[in-house]
């Protein structure tokens, strides 16, 4: 199992050198694979989101359109294959003929990549899996979710705020979902001077997906 895998790196229950040197070996296996296919592919959006929706679900619908809107623009869209809002998005990039690409990881609500995919990119290890996001992605679009989305969220938050990754475009998308932690990071973030106004620029909530392609292209531009 994968969380296995994970368990044995992070608490490192066989230390020994030809266990971590096989550890390292995987992870640098995953990293050679995902950036040898994802590197031809061009302008990319990673879409994420809850993994639990069905597709009579608001925000499954909401996320096939969206994809659908940014693949019509040009761009790939790029989740992390599973049901769900990932299957919502590779369906959306299907529905208007754009590449449709899945990194998949095996969890307890991501089993198998959906049907709606084109390129498929196992991982094992979630941190190599991040990395192929980020750096392969001009923007994020972040859906309704539980902690994972949360934590993409949060994590490129912190990116963007450091430097790492300057001008690098947040959607959220689902005004009504995310304004209790827009509220939040205005009233208590901002408010309480742990970040600043400016740290905000970079994020747009919106229930429009035309609205959202629009935002992200300004950024690209630069406009």
């Amino acid at each position: 199992m994968n969380g296995l895998r994970d368990w044995e790196l992070l608490r490192a229950t066989e230390r020994t050198p030809a266990a971590d040197a096989e550890r390292i070996a995987t992870i640098t296996s995953e990293f050679e694979r995902g950036f040898e296919v994802l590197r031809e592919v061009g302008p990319c959006i990673t879409i994420f989101g809850s993994a639990r929706f069905t597709e009579d679900h608001p925000s499954y619908q909401l996320t096939r359109a969206t994809a659908a809107a940014f693949g019509s623009h040009g761009f790939a869209i790029m989740s992390g294959g599973g049901p769900g809002v990932m299957e919502a998005a590779n369906r959306g990039a299907r529905d208007v003929g754009a590449t449709s690409i899945g990194c998949t990881i095996e969890i307890p609500h991501e089993q198998t990549g959906n049907p709606y995919i084109d390129i498929e990119i196992p991982f094992h290890y979630f941190f190599a899996r991040k990395v192929c996001l980020v750096r392969y992605s001009q923007a994020f679009v972040l859906m309704p979710g539980g902690f994972g989305t949360l934590d993409e969220l949060f994590e490129t938050a912190t990116l963007i705020q450091t430097g790492k990754m300057p001008g690098f475009p947040l959607v959220l998308m689902g005004t009504e979902f995310w304004e209790p932690i827009t509220s939040f990071v205005t009233t208590s973030l901002v408010g309480g001077g742990t970040i600043s106004e400016e740290d905000l620029e970079f994020f747009r909530a919106t229930d429009d997906p035309d609205d959202a392609v629009r935002y992200v292209e300004e950024h690209l531009s630069g406009s």
